[in-house]
């Protein structure tokens, strides 16, 4: 039998009683967000007829995604993270703020404190001497073409495997992850490796709430982007190499036509030996360009809990 018990009184007397609106302390923000939050979960269970089999089973899952920490993965999924980079376009759009590179989601997977390099620099450590060399290279530019140097580049990406160092311990310490600081000419060069895409674990709790959804867990290969500067908004946002079966269908919803760059095959030798190479690589090259602000709340990254962001800190 299907009842529906929302919309009465004891109800609605009920959920302002669990938000603790009858209670002096705590916080307002709080009360109201809880408020909104449940009303629109009890009202679900009303509407769809949930079954306490249903209710519980949903409440394990959520503490197996807990015990496993893939909130911070599933999120992504769910379209979360794309959410609110549209609506933090449109507060860009609605103060004024114009061009520049396109922000895409910064994912789960930043660690901070990666060795500062100035100009230059090499991300991997080596021991992947199977995969395809990678030469990575850009300019930071104001939104008037301008060079913007001693800009901050902070870069992080996969290896040819779709592991991320800290994450996996089979890599070493900031493998793959660096930041540079632009030369006078805005300019930033790494040498690295091509990395690749990567699916949610199978069978993770991630794996069953996506197949649920008759989806799949990919992300195509993609290299993040922090860039930040003085004067100028901080701008999150990554890069997919194209050629990528997933580019147009990475579950986290990240992918940008702006974004999308060609990796430059290379083999001619005295090429390679002008970049300090021994051999074929590919070239990739990211021009970034920065929006102006003298807002400094605009300056810096949103807060968030980061991988060993408070040690760094």
């Amino acid at each position: 039998m299907t009842v529906k018990i929302f919309d009465t009184p004891q109800v609605q007397d009920f959920l302002n009683t669990v938000a603790g609106f009858d209670q002096d302390g705590g916080s307002e923000r709080a009360k109201r967000i809880v408020h909104r939050l449940l009303a629109d979960l009890y009202r679900l269970i009303d509407d769809f007829d949930i079954t306490p089999e249903e209710f519980w089973a949903t409440a394990s899952l959520m503490n197996e995604l807990g015990k496993g920490s893939q909130f911070g993965l599933l999120a992504p999924g769910l379209g979360f993270d794309h959410y609110l980079d549209m609506r933090m376009d449109a507060e860009d759009e609605a103060r004024g703020l114009s061009g520049g590179t396109p922000r895409t989601i910064e994912g789960p997977l930043y660690v901070a404190g990666a060795p500062v390099a100035e100009g230059i620099t090499r991300m991997d450590d080596g021991s992947d001497s199977d995969s395809e060399v990678m030469w990575l290279t850009g300019q930071v530019r104001d939104t008037d073409g301008r060079p913007v140097a001693g800009a901050r580049v902070e870069i992080w990406h996969a290896n040819a495997k779709g592991g991320y160092s800290h994450f996996d311990p089979s890599q070493s310490e900031y493998n793959l992850r660096r930041t540079i600081i632009t030369d006078a000419e805005g300019r930033y060069r790494a040498r690295s490796i091509i990395p690749s895409g990567y699916g949610v674990p199978e069978g993770s709790p991630t794996d069953r709430v996506l197949k649920a959804l008759g989806r799949h867990g990919q992300r195509p290969a993609h290299i993040h982007y922090f860039i930040s500067a003085p004067g100028h908004k901080h701008l999150t946002t990554q890069i997919n190499l194209a050629g990528d079966p997933y580019t147009w269908d990475d579950f986290a919803f990240a992918t940008r036509e702006e974004l999308l760059v060609e990796g430059r095959p290379i083999d001619d030798a005295a090429e390679a030996e002008a970049r300090g190479l021994e051999g074929p690589f590919t070239e990739v090259v990211f021009d970034i360009e920065l929006s102006r602000t003298e807002a400094p709340e605009l300056q810096s990254r949103h807060k968030r809990p980061r991988a060993l962001e408070q040690a760094a800190d």
